[in-house]
This record gives structure tokens, sequence and C-alpha cells, in this order.
């Protein structure tokens, strides 16, 4: 007996120094003799845990359990095997076991609002971790965790007091500076979130999420070339680090590295197969480059869709609303439903859609309102917020609300909620808006177009049907600015001024050739250049070697970063004609310029996102400012800036002319939009 005792004394000795396999294997060879001792299949038990052998431990810490059933210890360690196998509902339902044993184990409170948390059960998490708080006021990882839930909560202030309290306990505590740094940086104090990242990585220097979050600020303070810096060493330390690649491609876009960033993208879905987030990524990515084709973004945007269908098991195949309805539920999932093209091209319809024959549900996948959000809120019977839910979770709340036609006003751009549509939530699914080409996803039935942008030739671009609203698939609610239009700047420059205000992402190399052409066409011009991308100066050196590279004087361009809305709108005034970029045309940009004035030369384009200069054009009656080619596009913007007097002309009417056209008439378009959505219900109730 004494030689056995000394056995399991040498055991956990070897144990608690950390030498864990050691102590296993005299833990087993006391077994024969030991089989009933409850304290040795406990510590057998828990050791096989440390090392990763996690059924294992479930074996030998359940049969520690028979024999001493008061164990708590056992049945948390239970718990943690359970969660570590992903078997989640397990894993609570043994927390809960071991908080029955003891209601005041504090580490057991802390635990279970971990598997709550996964679970995407954040109320209940929330309260498990203050029970751990209120058992152990010192709790740091409680009060980190609590901060994670509440920032998952849409909660940021309270979530930033849990950080400061964690990181107050426990000022070394590298987690809870960056994620205390995520929170600053949501609540768009970047400046502060910087200081917190690089707080995280001074204790923590191989902390590859403290890069990768620091990335994404400097991003966002449009430090280009350091965000990619940060996400280079995130990769370093941890190579398949699947979401960095995938910000490396988003940094590369806005430098305008096109092939590069699709490569980054590419990197990540390999790393992270099913990664939707990456290959939505990718697929806006291809829609800005030259030799992009709509058969490759077909093909790339089935594989997407394959993707995120097979991943949806449970599909809907009955839904919950009438087939004959007094009024057709249409739900609009987004995370634009603030100021933003989406907001600006949907507010008007809201406006002034039929109550009688339509509710309308919004289902948001953003944190962010603004005074755009509250106006158009009153226009929904309910109000939903996706936030923070899984995907099966947000399609069964949809379902449970008896949508008719569920609309996706995204696409593969931010915000997206793609992978929802996958469980067919509703009976008929719309792609609308947000996006300006097919979206893959075999569940989606529908895409709204108009007779330019998806004309019947081109129906083998989508793997949705093809929708045609009469006019344009468009409708702009103009801005809420007292602003004149001024007059013509050249009358007073003696000189013309060509102006873009696009992404920058969308200035390629034949965009640069065709505006150098046109500048060194067009006597004394200058070029008038204005995004988000040039608060970087490096950004703006390298704008400028590429037109010296082409023989364009620096003095020949001004470059001024994005401003506000009206001090944007302000700068239409200081342009003569604005200059579209191809294959990816402006939108917004485009509309805008018209309503202050300013005629847009546009290219004539071969798939929907490259036709959308087109749209605008023909609905404005600006038909004669399409250019059938390269060589076109140069020669009309010499032949229209030739002629000052005509500009002044247009400039002083263009507004009111825009304003009467189908781009702008929300009425008349809430109109067609409406007998859209009729025809489309029943459409599919003949056919059932």
């Amino acid at each position: 007996m004494a030689n056995i005792q000394h056995l399991f004394n040498q055991a956990t000795q070897l144990h608690q120094s950390g030498r864990i396999r050691e102590a296993i294997d005299l833990y087993v060879q006391l077994l024969p003799q030991q089989r009933n001792n409850p304290q040795l299949l406990y510590m057998l038990g828990c050791a096989k845990l440390q090392i990763g052998q996690h059924r294992q431990a479930i074996e030998e810490l359940q049969r520690s359990l028979i024999l001493d059933p008061r164990n708590f210890s056992a049945q948390n360690n239970i718990a943690i095997a359970f969660k570590n196998l992903k078997r989640l509902d397990e894993a609570l339902v043994s927390y809960d076991k071991a908080i029955a044993l003891k209601p005041d184990f504090a580490e057991a409170h802390y635990n279970r609002g971990n598997v709550l948390k996964d679970l995407k059960r954040l109320d209940e998490a929330l309260a498990s971790y203050e029970k751990a708080i209120s058992l152990n006021p010192d709790h740091a990882d409680a009060y980190n965790n609590r901060g994670n839930t509440l920032k998952e909560l849409q909660r940021p202030d309270e979530a930033l007091a849990s950080y400061n309290k964690a990181i107050l306990l426990k000022p070394d505590y590298a987690d809870a500076h960056s994620n205390r740094g995520n929170t600053l940086k949501d609540l768009g104090h970047l400046s502060e979130a910087d200081t917190s990242y690089r707080q995280a990585i001074a204790l923590k220097p191989d902390f590859a999420e403290a890069y990768y979050n620091l990335g994404n600020v400097l991003k966002d303070l449009r430090r280009l070339g350091e965000a990619l810096s940060s996400y280079d060493k995130a990769i370093a330390l941890k190579p398949d680090y699947a979401e960095a690649h995938s910000n490396v491609g988003n940094t590369l876009q806005d430098l305008g590295r096109l092939s590069e960033a699709a490569a980054s993208y590419r990197q990540a879905v390999a790393l992270k197969p099913g990664y939707a987030e990456a290959h939505s990524n990718l697929l806006f990515c291809m829609n800005y480059i030259e030799k992009f084709s709509a058969t490759t973004g077909l093909e790339e945007a089935l594989q997407y869709g394959s993707n995120v269908s097979r991943k949806a098991t449970d599909k809907y195949t009955s839904w919950r609303c009438p087939q004959a309805p007094d009024k057709l539920r249409i739900g609009f999932v987004s995370g634009d439903l603030k100021n933003h093209p989406v907001g600006y091209f949907l507010e008007g319809l809201l406006s002034n859609i039929d109550r009688s024959r339509f509710e309308l549900i919004a289902y948001t996948n953003a944190p962010i309102e603004d005074e755009l959000t509250k106006r158009i809120q009153p226009h929904f019977k309910l109000w939903q917020s996706l936030l923070g839910k899984t995907d099966e979770a947000a399609a069964k709340m949809i379902h449970d609300d008896g949508i008719h036609i569920l609309i996706d006003l995204a696409g593969h751009t931010a915000h997206s909620r793609l992978p929802v549509f996958a469980y067919k939530p509703a009976p008929v699914q719309v792609a609308w808006l947000g996006y300006f080409s097919t979206t893959g996803v075999p569940e989606i039935d529908y895409l709204l177009g108009d007779p330019y942008v998806t004309p019947e030739e081109e129906q083998h671009h989508f793997s949705e049907r093809i929708w045609r609203l009469p006019e344009t698939y468009l409708c702009f609610t103009p801005p809420n600015l007292d602003l004149e239009v001024g007059d013509l700047p050249a009358l007073s420059n003696g000189y013309v001024t060509f102006g873009c205000f696009n992404n920058l992402s969308k200035m390629n190399d034949a965009v640069v050739a065709s505006w150098s052409k046109i500048l060194d066409s067009v006597k004394g011009s200058r070029l008038f250049l204005k995004a988000r991308q040039f608060a970087d100066p490096q950004t703006i050196e390298r704008t400028l070697e590429r037109f010296e590279a082409l023989s364009i004087a620096r003095d020949r361009l001004l470059i001024e970063r994005a401003s506000s809305r009206e001090d944007y709108f302000k700068s239409y005034n200081r342009v003569d004609i604005a200059l579209d970029p191809f294959p990816f045309p402006g939108g917004t940009t485009s509309v805008e310029g018209l309503w202050m004035g300013v005629p847009v030369i546009t290219k004539k384009g071969d798939r929907f996102i490259s036709h959308n200069g087109e749209t605008i054009a023909n609905n404005t009656g600006q038909s004669e400012w399409i250019a059938q080619d390269e060589n076109d596009y140069v020669l009309k913007a010499k032949f229209f800036a030739s002629d000052l007097n005509s500009l002044a002309v247009m400039r002083s009417g263009l507004r009111a002319q825009v304003l009467s056209s189908p781009l702008f008439d929300s009425k008349r378009f809430s109109r067609h939009f409406e007998n859209a959505m009729t025809e489309i219900w029943e459409k599919l109730v003949v056919m059932r």
C-alpha cells in the first residue's frame, strides 16, 4: 500500500511540474490495483484533458464521478472537454451540474458563459459572466468576456467599461487591451484604438490577432502602407490566418493593386474553405479588373453559391405566408440602411410604396444607425436585427415572420448575409440594388435589372432569372441640402476641369491612359480627383507618378481626400465635366454629379456593372454622353470641352432635367417596383 501511495505521489508531482505524459504513465500503472479510486481517475482524466485527449478525459472523469458524485471539479472538467470537442449542448449540461453541486463556483459560471456565447445565447452568457463576477469581483477574464458579449449585443459603451475593469484588475492583460481597441474602433475612436492595439503588442509581441486588429484600424485611418505591414506581421506569426490574408486583399484593392488583392482573397479561401466573406471579397474585386469576364465571374459566383447552399442543410420547403394575402410582406436584408448609397436609392421607394398593398420588414445587419436610418424606420412594420445571429437563426426569424418576398440589398458587399438566403426562408427571394452582378446563390430566384444593365442577350451571365423593371433599376433620393448649382467653372478659370470622385480602385491602367489622352488633347485642362484613399500621402504620390509616366505634369492634377457630404457636393461646383471610370463606372457619384449640374462621359460596357453608366445616361436624357469605346471616350471629352457656352447652358438646366427623369421620380419608380413584386408573386402562385 505504501508503494501505491508513493507512486501516486510521484505521479501527482510530475503532473504539477508539467510532465504530463510521464504522470499519465504512472496513473495508468496504478489503475489495475486502484480501479475504484476516484481521485486517481480524476487526476488521470485531468491529465488527459491537458494533453488534448478529450474523449478519454471524459471517460475517466465520468468514472470518477460514479465513485464520487459530489466532485464538482470533475463535472466542470467534463464540460471543458465537451466544449473543446465542440459538443456545446453537452458542455452546458455539465456546467449546470457543476453549478448545482457548488453554486458559488465562479469558474463554472464563467465557463458556462463562454459556452452560451459560442451558442449565440448572448443574454444568458452575459448573466453567467455577471454571476461569476458577483462571486469573484477580481475575475479579470469574466470582465473581458463580458465585454466581448456586450460588444456583440451592440452595447459598446458598456463593453468598453468592462474591458477597462479587466485591465484595471490585470494591467498586463494583452487580450483585454486588444478587445478594448476593437470597441474603440467601433465607436469611431480610431487613434485610441491604435494605442490599445500597440499596448497589447508591447505586452505580447507574438500576438498575431493584435497585429491584425492594428492593421484594421490603420486601414480605416487610411494609413494603407502601415496597414499592410501590420497584416504581414500577423501572417508571419500565424501563416494560416485567413482573415488577415482577406484584409490584405481589401487593402491592396484600396491601393488599386487588384491582381495582388485577388490572390490574397484566394489564399484566404484556400486556408479556410467555406470562408464566405473572403469569397465575396474576391467576387467584388473581380468587378474592378479590366480583363474580367462575366463568364469567369459567373463561374466563381456559382462556386460560392454551391458552398453556402451545401452548408445550409435544413432548407425551408414550406412557408407561413398566405398565397392570397391582403398585403404582400416584403423583407429587405441589408447592412446599409443608413447614409450609404443603398440608403440613398431606397429612401424614395420606402416613402412612396402603397401601404394598403405591401407590408415592409427590415432585417438590418450593421451596428451603425444615423439620421437616414431614423427617417426610414417608420416605413417598416418590423425592424429586426440580424447582428449576432447565426445564419440558421436569422433564417428562422425571417421564416417565422411570414415573408412572401425576401430581397437582398448587399450581394457580395460589406455586411452581406447571403448565406441566410441559402436556407430559403421565404418562398421568393430577389437580389437588388446593393450589388451589380450575379450572387451565384441557387436559392435566390430573381435579380432586378432594367433594359440597359441586364439586356436579354446577357441572361447567361446570371444564376438568377432576370426581372427587368421597365425604365431603371435605380431611383435616387435627392439630398436634403440647400446647395445651388454654380456657374460653369471653366468660364472663370480659363480652362476645363475634368473630375472623378469615384473609389480609387476603379482607376486602372486603361482609365489612366484614357484620362491622360484627354488632358493631352484639351489644352490647359485639369483633372480633379477626390477619394477616401487620398488621405494617404503615399497613395497621392503613386497617383501622380502614374500620370507622370504618361507625360502629364503634376500641376495638371488636383487631388483631395474625402470630405463631409455637404463639402463633397460643393466640390462639384469646381468640375466642368465628370469622367466615368471603366469597367466599373460610377453609380451614386454620377447621379449626385448630375444633380449638381455636372454631365458625365461614360463608356458602353459588356456586363451589368459596366452598363451602369448607360442606364444613368439613358434615363436622364444624356445618351449622347455614352462613348462606344475608349477612342470615342477621348473624342467625346475633347468635343464637349470645346464648346463652353453649350456646357454652361446644359449646366444651368441639368438639375431640373434629371429631377423630372425616371432616375429621380420615386412615385413612378414605386409603381414599377410594386408591379414587379405583385407579378413575381402571382407567377409563383400560378406555378404552384
